[in-house]
């Protein structure tokens, strides 16, 4: 059986390439039929947001790699609680569903996969 892959994806989308490629991973894995899992932390959760207007920016647009996710297989999302009330965003208006977990839950999610990655 494949080993469980949790990528945690710390940087806003518009800070450099780390948001990109935790999402390239996610979907290189999906199409493995790796089972992954996305937590969104830090200013990550900042690639959930709505409304980003990138090519102000002269960045690319993440919102199409996050809405193929599911498609890949990727349906595991996660994003902290305590990150997202830093920063003024509430779960609700978030770009994809993912699932709300405060700090204990973030130290167990850890521990129910394999390997981890953090970008």
């Amino acid at each position: 059986m494949a080993k469980s892959l949790l990528i945690i994806t710390r940087q806003a989308p518009w800070s450099g390439p780390a948001a990109r490629e935790a999402l390239d991973i996610a979907l290189a894995g999906g199409a493995f039929d790796l089972p992954i899992g996305l937590l969104f932390l830090d200013d990550g959760v900042f690639q959930l947001a709505p409304g980003q207007k990138p090519t102000n920016l002269e960045q690319k647009d993440l919102q199409a790699n996050l809405q193929a996710l599911p498609l890949f297989g990727v349906e595991d999302l996660y994003v902290a609680a305590r990150s997202l009330a830093e920063r003024g965003l509430a779960a609700d208006g978030l770009s994809l569903p993912a699932q709300v977990l405060d700090d204990t839950a973030l130290r167990q999610l850890t521990q129910d996969y394999d390997q981890v990655i953090t970008l």
